[in-house]
């Protein structure tokens, strides 16, 4: 799951160099959204939708597909792999202000210095070139800490349903939902095919950010959930995004920069520290 997420960053961003946007989004989601159709109605034992939750999960589609996958890539479009794993990693951040949002979380010290660590390790990255309103990525990183929004909203709401739901059935209601949602706009950019070609850089990044990301790496993901311990699968948070620096450095030629290096650290060690929710006497 870890190799094949970090992979994903790589694979997006050669793909965003020989398709469109829009393209790469409306065919994932469409394929995505078949396959996981497929892979539902071929299984015995299938948890059907149950009507009380159609427009929980349509909020569901919005928020954990559209938005969080479609700005994402947006997001990388005009940033770099190591600028987006990192503030992907901020995601458990963005959940604590969201449950103490609602109430349903207490903040104490060490929980309120991690977030501003995290915070201090983002903005270290926008200073990597002189001043923020000078960066060549502020608007990708933007549109990366907006997808990261969605998924926090999507995590959220999931918790509703979770335990009606299993790991097949929750991926696939999300991406047929999306694909639906998202059919008018494929429709648009298949019609549009006739009159450029997509080299096969653009395709393999489609079905990879489709199969292997969208199908395959998300019921991984909610497998490891299900056998192991919360705490144990996101440490994720911690290995991604030195894995997608290292692999940015080797198959994209990317230079980590002490900015970047510093930013990294101050994420991982305030998420940690938030996380943990460490007392300071």
């Amino acid at each position: 799951m870890l190799v094949l997420w970090s992979s994903n960053y790589i694979v997006a961003k050669v793909a965003l160099d020989h398709i469109d946007v829009l393209t790469l989004l409306a065919f994932r989601f469409e394929i995505a959204g078949a396959v996981m159709l497929a892979i539902f109605f071929a299984r015995k034992r299938r948890t059907p939708l149950q009507r009380r939750h159609f427009w929980l999960f349509v909020c569901l589609a919005i928020f954990g597909i559209i938005i969080n996958q479609g700005l994402f890539i947006t997001g990388l479009n005009y940033s770099i792999p190591s600028h987006s794993a990192i503030i992907v990693a901020f995601d458990p951040i963005l959940i604590l202000v969201l449950a103490r949002a609602m109430g349903l979380e207490s903040f104490s010290a060490g929980k309120f210095i991690g977030m501003g660590l995290a915070v201090a390790g983002i903005v270290l990255l926008e200073f990597e070139q002189k001043a923020p309103a000078h960066s060549h990525y502020l608007m990708g990183d933007l549109m990366t800490f907006a997808s990261a929004v969605g998924f926090c909203l999507y995590a959220v709401l999931a918790k509703r349903v979770t335990a009606e739901y299993d790991a097949v059935a929750l991926n696939t209601f999300n991406c047929v939902g999306a694909a639906v949602l998202f059919l008018p706009v494929a429709v648009h950019q298949a019609v549009g095919l006739g009159s450029r070609r997509i080299p096969w850089q653009g395709w393999m990044g489609v079905f990879y950010t489709a199969l292997v990301s969208s199908v395959v790496a998300y019921l991984l993901f909610y497998w490891a959930l299900r056998h192991m311990d919360a705490s144990r699968v996101a440490v994720i948070n911690y290995i991604q995004p030195i894995l997608v620096i290292i692999l940015a450095s080797i198959f994209l030629a990317e230079t980590p920069s002490q900015h970047l290096l510093a930013g990294t650290a101050l994420v991982l060690a305030g998420v940690y520290l938030a996380e943990r929710g460490a007392r300071i006497v």
